[in-house]
């Protein structure tokens, strides 16, 4: 008998990367590659009925972002395994993907054989990994098994960091903890420069991954 068809969807904006990798999966039979360039086209087809059984998602995207993209589609079908495409190396991108539900993360440098075998890997249970990768995620297990470091926060700016990793906007914060709008942006500021940060994500990714609050 005929081997089953692994349907894989491919999201990705770079319309050469796109139609490169998808070419590979349907010249690997039973690979049948599906090509969306954004998220938003992706979670359509998938609210439309349709249904894969893996996804290789870029984390550049236009609109919504490959992160939050494996997490919508973790939670509309879980039993989907995501895998991350990407040029991104650094920690804390690893980290927000992994804590998305990804089930993999390879470099977009990856050969057509290591893409295929991911699918193939997370589709088993397994979890796939190029070795640089695989380095960052054991260096980061190794942050996490030691003590939390101390950036000084205050009793008050501790609070507040739960609140911004509860994600709560500055307003519902002010609202929760009986300040100003303006008093709770100085907080923020203070967290923001305490944990040399720049962006929510840095500060929530940072405060999760070092275990702050």
């Amino acid at each position: 008998m005929p081997e089953p068809i692994v349907h894989v969807w491919l999201v990705e904006d770079n319309a050469l990367y796109r139609e490169t990798i998808a070419d590979v999966i349907d010249a690997a039979p039973p690979h049948v590659a599906s090509a969306f360039p954004s998220c938003e086209e992706a979670l359509a087809a998938l609210d439309a009925g349709a249904l894969p059984d893996a996804v290789l998602m870029d984390i550049g995207l236009p609109g919504m972002g490959g992160v939050e993209g494996a997490r919508v589609f973790q939670a509309r079908a879980p039993a989907v395994p995501v895998v991350m495409l990407t040029v991104h190396q650094d920690t804390d991108t690893i980290f927000q993907a992994v804590c998305a539900g990804a089930s993999g993360y390879l470099l977009k440098t990856a050969t057509p054989e290591a893409i295929l075998a991911a699918v193939d890997e997370v589709r088993a249970g397994g979890a796939a990994m190029d070795a640089q990768i695989a380095r960052r995620v054991l260096t980061l297990f190794t942050s996490l098994a030691a003590p939390p470091p101390d950036y000084g926060l205050s009793e008050r700016e501790t609070e507040i960091l739960q609140h911004l990793v509860a994600g709560q906007t500055k307003r519902q914060i002010a609202e929760a903890l009986c300040l100003s709008p303006h008093t709770v942006d100085g907080h923020v500021r203070n967290v923001y420069g305490k944990l040399h940060v720049h962006t929510r994500g840095e500060v929530v990714a940072k405060a999760l991954r070092e275990r702050l609050v």
